[in-house]
């Protein structure tokens, strides 16, 4: 049957929450050859000749709505590229569902905007290809992708039991994946993460069954070092990079890449929605790090989206941490995911210091204690069976003086502008805000009117300056965010660097110091013992076999998990207490943010009985509030279904306009997250 007369249901490309749905739509004769589900098309919308983008998602013999009259035809068809796919539709549906949002903000997030000078390219391509298999009498080019990846030779992963990992990727197995916590390197002589090379061969031997593969990871350097592993793995063209930094032509070409058929598709938190019809793998690192959650709404996590995108699709499923979550440890109690473990227990040599007080008046002056500063020397000078080598010392902040207090009375700094915090940028720099950037030229304290400074908390830059005094002729690198760094090399270095910001050295590094532990615990957040174990045990990875990881300043339970290896008994502890709390992951929660009178609205309009209770209202820091309602997951399709619907009618609601303002309307005054990360 030809399209041609046919409904065709579009999607409009809009974040109104009214417009959610499907809108019927008549296919005129002469748009019936271009028209397919997928593409992208325009049409018209309501009235005064308003033409909007959508895509057409399916078609339908007659339209299922209530209206009776004549459908509107298509206005036009902008590409003749199926940009979205079935598979991504039916997960964007599901996950908006699930987060009472719109399934055009997941699509917006999966399908990139047109390149047309890279899609004209794309298709001449394909054309001359599907012409070259004719006269061969061969398959067209997605098919001989598949063809050649399932010739290929499906790699082994190393470290992990009886081919465990290959079977579990060629059974659809869903696994909690425990690293290898150490380096590995790589035949062009550079070093990488030992769970960049397992991934990495992971998705190449899923490529070789001639299924796609998907991996995400939290952020570009752990996505340098996934693509190195698999520029040296994987054959030439299977590999995607699917990069937020990408200038839109990149990321566009390599969208239509990953339509051409198997291929590798690698990236952050939006890869997870790549297209890939026959997806074998789903894989994430690190699911609990902060950059995992999405920003945009509706907020979907990556590891939400890979576990519904793994029930619809049936593909395999792999979380691998050097240090579990405990959303990821709630689903191995569950049944939902298996535990993997190496063959060999490889943990670091961590060593406590439990407050040590340095003898050497440098080591103190450098906040080191005497065993850290031992372990320092010894590494840097080098010992009759281990080479001299570099030092990594992990802090807490990125600069120089973060933050500033009165010299005489201790209360916080703050710009006498805007009220913000007050920093010191470098040595003998003139304080300024950390908000406006305004000089402290003036300042005095508004408590005792001194006009003298002391530093309250140490950063990087300071740091560094402290050991380059220490460590005399000893060279002293700073990684940080204004001070990316990605590797060094093996000579004898300081490399001062903040969490996540640690560069890679070749052949791992002498000694690793975890300084500021204290002060990362201290920072009031239901995740903040998870987090710091997963800073420590990622920058111990990075040390040399043998080297010592010593761990500054922090004892009790945590700090003797971590230096046990007792990583996962750790999660299910922190697991449980959240479960006596009614915590996350124990149970969901949706937050509600927006003037008093609509949040009281919303959360009135929601069935007390699909409730645990509310939380609120409380006044936020912009004026204001927000009530947090508690759930079961059992109960979560019908607490979304009831939020959304209240969403809905607030966003539509007219508004009284102010005078002289006949058509304004304000926006939306509510914003909705389910299972929101900074809950805590």
């Amino acid at each position: 049957m030809t399209a041609a007369g046919r409904v065709a249901r579009i999607v409009i490309d809009s974040a109104l929450p009214q417009l959610d749905h499907f809108f019927d739509y008549r296919v005129p004769a002469e748009l019936a050859e271009l028209v397919q589900p997928g593409v992208r098309v325009k049409v018209p919308l309501r009235t005064a000749g308003r033409i909007a983008d959508g895509y057409l998602v399916e078609f339908a013999d007659e339209s299922d709505g209530a209206y009776e009259g004549e459908l509107s035809p298509i206005e036009s068809v902008v590409s003749p590229v199926r940009v979205l796919s079935p598979e991504v539709w039916r997960l964007a549906r599901r996950l908006a569902d699930r987060s009472a949002g719109t399934a055009n903000d997941i699509v917006r997030l999966a399908v990139p905007g047109r390149a047309v000078r890279v899609e004209k390219t794309w298709l001449a391509q394909r054309e001359k290809e599907a012409a070259g298999a004719a006269v061969a009498g061969e398959a067209v080019a997605g098919e001989a992708a598949a063809a050649t990846a399932a010739d290929a030779v499906v790699p082994v992963v190393r470290g992990y039991p009886n081919d465990r990992l290959e079977r579990a990727v060629a059974e659809g197995e869903r696994l909690a994946l425990r690293s290898i916590p150490r380096l590995a390197q790589l035949p062009d002589g550079s070093w990488v993460g030992e769970w960049a090379v397992t991934l990495a061969t992971m998705a190449t031997g899923c490529w070789a069954r001639g299924r796609s593969a998907i991996v995400a990871v939290p952020d570009y350097r752990d996505l340098d070092q996934l693509a190195a592993a698999l520029d040296a793995i994987a054959p030439v063209g299977a590999v995607v990079r699917a990069d937020a930094s990408q200038a839109n032509a990149d990321r566009y070409r390599g969208f239509l890449e990953a339509l051409s058929g198997p291929r590798i598709v690698i990236g952050n938190r939006s890869v997870v929605y790549a297209p890939a019809a026959d997806l074998g793998l789903i894989a994430v690192w690190n699911d609990s790090d902060p950059l995992h959650a999405e920003p945009l709404s509706p907020y979907v996590h990556t590891r939400d989206a890979a576990l519904v995108r793994q029930e619809l699709q049936e593909c395999a499923l792999v979380f691998a941490a050097h240090a579990r979550s405990v959303e990821v440890e709630r689903l191995v109690e569950l049944g939902w995911l298996a535990e993997a473990a190496p063959e060999r227990s490889i943990s670091p040599k961590v060593v406590l210091t439990a407050n040590q007080l340095a003898d050497e008046q440098a080591a103190r002056a450098a906040r080191i204690p005497s065993t850290a500063w031992q372990a320092a020397r010894t590494a840097l000078t080098g010992t009759a069976d281990v080479p001299a080598g570099p030092v990594l010392i992990q802090v807490a902040r990125p600069g120089y003086a973060p933050l500033l207090a009165c010299a005489r009375c201790g209360q916080a700094a703050r710009c006498n502008r805007c009220e913000g915090p007050l920093g010191q940028s470098r040595a003998g720099a003139t304080p300024s805000c950390g908000w406006c950037g305004a000089l402290a030229t003036d300042w005095h304290c508004d408590n005792c009117e001194h006009d003298r400074f002391r530093m309250v908390t140490v950063g990087s830059g300071r740091t560094a300056e402290e050991l380059g005094r220490a460590f005399p002729g000893v060279r002293v690198i700073v990684a940080d965010g204004e001070h990316p760094v990605q590797t060094v090399g093996d000579a004898p270095a300081i490399v001062v660097a903040t969490r996540g910001a640690e560069p890679i050295a070749a052949g791992g590094y002498r000694a690793v110091l975890l300084l500021d532990g204290e002060r990362m615990l201290a920072r009031e957040d239901l995740r903040v013992a998870e987090d710091c174990l997963r800073w420590w045990s990622n920058a111990a990875a990075l040390g040399a076999p043998g080297a010592p990881t010593v761990l500054v300043g922090v004892s009790g339970p945590l700090a003797r998990d971590f230096a046990t290896g007792r990583l996962t008994e750790f999660a299910r502890t922190e697991l449980a207490g959240r479960r006596e709390l009614r915590f996350p992951p124990a149970v969901r929660l949706a937050s509600i943010v927006g003037a008093a009178d609509a949040v009281e609205q919303l959360v009135e309009s929601v069935d007390p009985g699909l409730l645990i209770d509310v939380l609120g209202p409380a006044t936020t820091s912009d004026g204001l509030v927000r009530s947090i309602l508690r759930f079961e997951y059992a109960r979560g399709a019908e607490v979304a279904a009831a939020v959304r619907a209240a969403f809905v009618r607030n966003a539509t609601k007219r508004r009284r306009a102010p005078a002289g303002k006949g058509g304004f309307r304000p926006a939306p005054t509510l914003k909705v997250r389910f299972d929101d990360p900074e809950i805590g």
